[in-house]
């Protein structure tokens, strides 16, 4: 296959499992496994994702329209620090929300483990570059796998091509992208271990 394709299609695979579309559709999984009925699924997904994503997202767009990040999905490693602290805020500030209205043991877990991943790939940024891309993968598959079994354990076919396409896009080194799925999957399992859920 040609250079110029495969390149083609690494940052298609990039660009359509990023990490604002893996963590929407794992909240949707989340919400619905772990509540009763359809309303209170949909009012905690809107609620994680006002909370969790989408002020995230908007900043990012916004300073990358005005020329502050290279894209949405900077691969400036500098560039990431801020990203990182304004996550590091939406986690906190969410964690407190979605604790105060009382929401499902898991979907707290999930925003400590968030929280957790945000502080510790914060600082590793500030020496070394780590693959979020692959991180939001690898710890979505792990939280499937834990709350639906040998079903949820599916999602880890999307590790592969996700990895390859961070290395061939010349975003990641291989050691980049190991680092990012093996630490994302270590905390969840801490951070659901901590919380009773395994």
């Amino acid at each position: 296959m040609p250079l110029e394709t495969r390149k083609k299609i690494a940052n298609l695979t990039s660009n359509i499992l990023n990490p604002f579309t893996v963590g929407l559709i794992t909240i949707l999984f989340l919400s619905f496994e772990s509540t009763s009925n359809v309303v209170d699924a949909l009012k905690w997904s809107l609620i994680l994702i006002a909370v969790g994503i989408l002020p995230v997202f908007l900043v990012m767009v916004y300073l990358a329209r005005k020329g502050k990040l290279d894209n949405i999905f900077t691969s400036v490693r500098r560039q990431r620090t801020g990203v990182y602290l304004l996550a590091a805020v939406c986690a906190v500030a969410g964690g407190v929300i979605i604790a105060f209205l009382e929401a499902p043991l898991v979907l707290r877990a999930t925003f400590v483990a968030g929280l957790s991943a945000v502080v510790v790939f914060m600082v590793i940024n500030l020496r070394w570059k780590i693959s979020l891309h692959i991180a939001f993968i690898a710890a979505s598959a792990i939280v499937l796998i834990i709350l639906y079994g040998r079903i949820g354990a599916i999602s880890l076919v999307l590790l592969p091509p996700v990895a390859w396409a961070r290395v061939e896009s010349g975003q990641h080194t291989p050691a980049q992208v190991v680092a990012g799925a093996f630490l994302a999957m270590v905390i969840v399992v801490v951070v659901f271990y901590l919380y009773g859920l395994l």
